[in-house]
């Protein structure tokens, strides 16, 4: 049976958890748009089957054929509306892996990092969540992307549009340059996190300038 993946992210960075999660650290790092305001840390979620699993213990991180591939991913969705491409960053993809164990070692559910403490949030941040074995990390790259088809064009608003699109304009976000993202494994469900830098999703400005 297909089960609809989690999608999450934050503003700023991103703010979404549609059946995928996305966030920017704008709440988190106090990263500010044209407007002077960031967007607040909250994520929306999509009912979605989880698989009760047991004992999964947290992967090893992405494979250098997954970061390819999910570094692939980023950078065609770019291509198609002339960005330039993200580079691979290390440090991004292990500050990606510690929330992504985390997260399976506890909630085993999608969750951003908060403003403060020892998780603090310091870049934008996406998120996917979906039954492993049948989603991959190309899944996760090619469900945030889909949020195209609801985008404008526009500067980005906070209100409820925000969430249909959030994880596909961090994605295409001109000013950010590097991407670092990393997987885990949950009762029978991928995780997987991905940080940019600088973070997108800057309210009042567009991810073209």
């Amino acid at each position: 049976m297909k089960y609809i993946p989690y999608l999450s992210s934050i503003l700023a960075a991103s703010f979404m958890l549609l059946e995928t999660a996305c966030l920017a650290p704008g709440d988190s790092s106090r990263n500010a748009g044209t407007s002077g305001k960031s967007p607040t840390n909250s994520s929306k979620t999509r009912r979605v089957k989880v698989n009760p699993g047991s004992n999964d213990v947290p992967s090893r991180g992405l494979q250098g054929a997954e970061r390819r591939v999910i570094l692939a991913e980023h950078n065609r969705t770019r291509h198609d509306v002339k960005m330039p491409p993200l580079l691979w960053s290390d440090e991004l993809g292990a500050f990606a892996q510690e929330w992504a164990d985390q997260l399976a070692r506890t909630s085993c559910s999608l969750q951003h990092r908060p403003r403060s403490g020892r998780w603090k949030q310091r870049h934008g941040e996406n998120l996917f969540m979906g039954t492993a074995g049948y989603y991959t990390v190309k899944s996760a790259a090619q469900g945030w992307e889909s949020e195209k088809k609801d985008y404008r064009g526009g500067p980005i608003v906070m209100n409820n549009h925000f969430f249909k699109i959030g994880h596909y304009t961090q994605m295409i976000w001109r000013r950010t340059t590097h991407v670092g993202c990393a997987k885990s494994v949950c009762r029978g469900n991928l995780i997987v996190v991905c940080n940019y830098n600088p973070p997108g999703n800057m309210i009042g400005r567009t991810p073209f300038e």
